[in-house]
């Protein structure tokens, strides 16, 4: 087998490894309706994982030069919209941390909605590797509010406001490749991963300190984007006052 022909089976072998994200969503669905929410997050997890190793992959067989005719970005689009949109939302409705009425409904819909329209931006992504607008972790904002226990009506409006600030253009990091902070964005990515992992076995009673420990880089997050966006407009309008 020459090097070539190799290198495009691993090529197809990475976007295998993508679709299997989509598997693993079907698999938290059919935990979700058994409302065995903890063996759900379990699979979100696995979702997670997937994703966040396949783009390495990709990048380091060269996939789209070796397989041209498949788009694995639209791959990953769809793979991503059912596991950090469609499942989380699905969950949050029957795990009851969304109340199962209209108000409920619409501010899942309301999420469906907007990030529907998020991933299809041509400029989600910006040059400079920042998410424009918020970037649809929905898996991530389930599981903090499913470990938080917060009334239904409380977790109804943080969904509510989420869903709107995918419209709203500022500009969120992007853990692996937003340039500024990120040697500080990956040790503390890397703390904050097997510390959310570690939450979920212990669901629904999570422990604290792990919870909170991982809620510090959520925190870290907003603020950080927040800070890395305003600069710029800042530095402009020093210039335009001088």
């Amino acid at each position: 087998m020459t090097r070539e022909r190799y290198l495009t089976i691993c090529a197809w072998g990475v976007h295998l490894f993508t679709a299997a994200g989509a598997v693993a969503g079907l698999l938290a669905l059919d935990r979700i309706a058994a409302n065995d929410f903890r063996a759900a997050f379990i699979w979100m997890a696995v979702a997670i994982i997937i994703d966040s190793a396949d783009g390495t992959l990709a990048r380091m067989v060269n996939v789209r030069e070796r397989i041209p005719l498949f788009d694995g970005a639209l791959l990953d689009n769809i793979v991503d919209y059912l596991n950090y949109v469609a499942v989380p939302l699905l969950l949050m409705l029957r795990a009851g941390t969304l109340p199962r009425n209209a108000a409920g409904f619409f501010a899942a819909s309301l999420a469906m909605l907007a990030s529907a329209y998020g991933f299809s931006r041509a400029d989600a992504k910006t040059e400079d590797h920042y998410f424009r607008g918020f970037p649809s972790y929905w898996n991530l904002v389930a599981l903090y509010l499913f470990c938080l226990g917060y009334a239904p009506l409380v977790n109804m409006l943080v969904t509510v406001v989420l869903a709107l600030m995918v419209f709203v253009p500022v500009k969120y990091i992007y853990p692996s490749r937003t340039e500024p902070m990120r040697p500080v964005t990956l040790v503390l990515a890397a703390l904050w991963a097997p510390a959310t992992l570690a939450l979920i076995p212990a669901l629904p009673t999570p422990n604290p300190i792990l919870l909170y420990t991982s809620l510090a880089f959520v925190v870290y997050y907003f603020l950080m984007s927040f800070l890395l966006h305003l600069q710029p407009h800042r530095r402009a309008a020093r210039r335009s006052s001088s």
